[in-house]
């Protein structure tokens, strides 16, 4: 994980965040940061009140393949779906393996420039 200072053990795993108390002017930005505080494998298990169509169509236009979404569950109320790291190795990477989270390079990923 990119975690506060990237020098611990990389340990895959799944967070729960719950948006249903967040204001709504802030969820979608609450997201993005705790995506790209994630890294590779790790999964953000999304906890909102309704489907979120154009929250999901953000995260494909700001991540590309990045993020896989996966439904788990839906009830009036309480609408769950994983969204799991998937960073593809670079060509002629810098070596990090991708493990940085989901900004990519220049963008708070692995804390490599694309000049590296």
């Amino acid at each position: 994980m990119s975690g506060c200072c990237g020098n611990h053990p990389k340990e895959v795993g799944t967070y729960e965040f719950d948006v249903r108390t967040f204001d709504c002017r802030v969820r979608h930005g609450a997201v993005f940061g705790a995506l790209e505080s994630l890294g590779d494998g790790d999964t953000l298990r999304f906890i909102g009140d309704h489907e979120p169509l154009p929250l999901l169509e953000q995260i494909d236009r700001r991540y590309g393949g990045q993020v896989k979404v996966f439904p788990v569950s839906s009830e009036e109320g309480r609408f769950v779906l994983d969204l799991t790291i998937e960073l593809a190795p670079r060509e002629g990477g810098c070596g990090c393996g991708g493990e940085g989270g989901c900004g990519g390079h220049g963008e708070g990923g692995c804390g490599h420039s694309d000049a590296d």
